[in-house]
């Protein structure tokens, strides 16, 4: 299997892949990521996706197949990315608080003129926690740069009650649709 180009910088979805065992390499863009209003959440993120893919290839016109995501966390219709500051992320904390919200990673393939998306959806209860318990948390510095203002792979994953369906998805890759489309779609097995 070739190299793919993991068009994003986060160490999260290096460790995914990595894993998987797909041989990568990352090249990151510094693609706008502000989006339409209105958008639903799978909309949001695979538009993201796509934006991100498409300046990674302007940048290296690569005829290599890239790999871009896109995470954001959904409560009562609100689409929740990263917060802005300690408040912001005690907002989403409070918000979240002892109920259950849903992680959508959206998905951007692209190799030659193919271009494949998709969106991994994963429900996930939250613990109920106490106002000191949320101010505790963001004094670790976690909660900045992550979607929700949580990471459920690190102490992040002691606020999470229970995860239904795919965990990598929370994480940030969805790699069951990643293999998926690998295969069916760009004629690539990751055991083959």
């Amino acid at each position: 299997m070739d190299k793919i180009i993991l068009a994003s910088s986060s160490p999260r979805r290096s460790d995914i892949l990595k894993t998987a065992g797909i041989p990568f390499e990352v090249v990151t863009s510094d693609a706008d990521e502000t989006c339409p209003p209105g958008l639903a959440p799978d909309e949001y993120t695979v538009t993201l996706a796509v934006r991100k893919l498409n300046a990674v290839y302007e940048m290296t016109k690569s005829e290599r197949l890239i790999l871009a995501a896109d995470t954001v966390v959904a409560a009562d219709g609100l689409i929740l990315g990263k917060p802005e500051d300690e408040e912001d992320a005690y907002r989403m904390l409070k918000m979240l608080s002892g109920r259950v919200h849903h992680v959508y990673t959206g998905i951007a393939m692209k190799k030659g003129d193919k271009l494949v998306t998709d969106c991994g959806v994963t429900a996930v209860k939250m613990r109920y926690l106490t106002d000191a318990e949320i101010r505790a948390y963001i004094a670790t510095g976690e909660p900045f740069g992550k979607a929700g203002s949580y990471a459920v792979q690190e102490r992040g994953g002691a606020l999470v009650e229970t995860v239904n369906g795919n965990y990598q998805n929370v994480v940030g890759l969805p790699i069951d649709l990643v293999i998926t489309h690998l295969k069916n779609d760009f004629g690539v097995g990751i055991f083959s």
